[in-house]
């Protein structure tokens, strides 16, 4: 007989607020949002948007995995690669870089006329709720991670694409993605490119860190027992 734990309705919770969040964006999609916002590439250019996307594809594969009877299968690897490189890094950089752009001068990565068209719980759900979901998930059960330099290539291959996407839709139109980058300099946009990737592997080492804090003990036997 099956019955759900809790790590079971954290993931099916978690896979449906962001289901939701992203249902409501797309909702607004058609209306007449202010100049430039959408303009080629629509919210895939945005990191907020791909990281919404990203959490809720990892919730929803968490949730198909715990219905798994094997705990060391394939599905549940990949489930444990995808949060540990890619999930916990890439949120909490979203939560860290967007609140201390915005505290600095929010037209640069959120312009106010934006409100009109999303209200607030809708920026605090890809911006603000994104941290305490994942800190809850490092609570709900242990992560398995990958060798440090398969983590950091894998980082460093999808961050390459990113910024390649960013520099493709800044010569196809003339806008950077974000008003932000019009500010630096060729080699401050280096810089500043350099300074959020270490952030991102900064994130990761955190989430290492924290996963053995709390499952340590579980981990160790793990070990032993294999």
């Amino acid at each position: 007989k099956m019955s759900l734990r809790l790590p079971n309705v954290y993931h099916i919770s978690a896979f449906s607020w962001y289901a939701y969040v992203v249902k409501s964006l797309a909702d607004r999609g058609g209306q007449e949002l202010p100049p430039g916002i959408f303009v080629y590439g629509g919210p895939w250019k945005y990191l907020t948007f791909l990281n919404l996307l990203l959490q809720m594809f990892f919730f929803g594969l968490a949730a198909v995995n715990d219905l798994q009877p094997h705990p060391e299968s394939a599905l549940n690897r990949c489930k444990d690669f995808l949060f540990s490189v890619f999930v916990f890094p890439v949120g909490m950089f979203v939560v860290l870089l967007f609140w201390t752009i915005f505290a600095y001068d929010r037209e640069l990565v959120y312009p106010a006329t934006i409100d009109a068209f999303f209200p607030p719980w809708i920026n605090h759900a890809m911006h603000t709720f994104v941290f305490p979901v994942l800190f809850g998930e490092i609570l709900m059960q242990p992560h398995t991670y990958p060798r440090t330099k398969h983590a950091l290539v894998a980082l460093t291959v999808v961050g390459v694409c990113y910024l390649s996407w960013i520099i493709w839709v800044f010569l196809s139109t003339g806008i950077w993605v974000y008003p932000l980058l019009g500010l630096f300099s060729t080699s401050g946009l280096v810089g500043f490119f350099i300074l959020n990737m270490s952030v991102v592997i900064l994130f990761y080492v955190m989430g290492e860190k924290l996963n053995l804090l709390v499952w340590s003990k579980r981990l160790t036997t793990s070990k032993v027992r294999s």
